[in-house]
């Protein structure tokens, strides 16, 4: 499914989650080396590859050199508050989000989450792996901030459950794409050859990005310990 630069980019921003505590990193990740630059320039390009406007959704204000930061509001909110206070900036219809931490992403899968959600008007839109939902990449219409916002009040802030329960509220399910189908039948695809169970490796400790590293280099093989 190939689409012309800017459609439907044009009616999306892109937002990098980038206001996590690190905690088990133990210094921002967002500014750990991955392939020799800093994770949220990872988590940048792939968005800026999908023809998206990126911007930083939380995090320290040293990292506005990368991107315009929009603050993430109260501390302590987690990602649901980076969401909610993201799609209150935005003007445009649909806002996809990314982790800080997940630079094996390619730009196709969020290229063609954004036709689907174009074609389908769904109002959430992920993807799973393995028959397993993943919370991120998540492609979100601007129009379930409302429900969002009641979620994050009453302190249920994880984001999969925020995004069935505000689907829910439009009367709709959360739409979920298999990413191996979707390999299988040509619609997306990585540029380095990665399996896409591969694709959704979280750089969370010190030892991740070797690991990481090691997933790029061994692309065919068994992961590299």
């Amino acid at each position: 499914m190939k689409r012309p630069v800017g459609e439907p980019g044009s009616e999306a921003s892109g937002f990098v989650l980038a206001g996590g505590r690190s905690s088990r990193m133990g210094e921002d990740k967002s500014q750990v080396l991955f392939g020799g630059k800093p994770l949220v320039a990872h988590a940048l390009c792939i968005l800026q590859q999908a023809d998206l406007t990126a911007s930083l959704a939380g995090g320290d204000s040293r990292l506005a050199v990368f991107a315009p930061i929009v603050a993430d509001g109260e501390p302590g909110r987690g990602p649901l508050g980076g969401i909610c206070a993201a799609l209150a900036s935005t003007s445009k219809r649909w806002a996809v989000f990314l982790p800080v931490d997940s630079p094996l992403l390619p730009a196709s899968l969020i290229s063609f989450l954004l036709d689907h959600a174009r074609i389908t008007g769904r109002a959430v839109t992920l993807c799973s792996v393995n028959g397993f939902g993943q919370t991120f990449p998540a492609l979100v219409d601007r129009a379930v901030l409302p429900a969002l916002e009641i979620e994050l009040a009453a302190g249920r802030a994880g984001c999969f459950s925020a995004f069935q329960a505000a689907a829910a509220g439009l009367g709709q399910p959360v739409s979920i794409l298999p990413v191996e189908i979707l390999v299988q039948a040509g619609h997306i695809a990585h540029p380095e050859a990665l399996p896409a169970t591969r694709w959704f490796l979280n750089v969370n400790s010190p030892a991740d990005p070797r690991r990481a590293e090691a997933q790029r280099q061994d692309r065919f093989g068994a992961l590299i310990a």
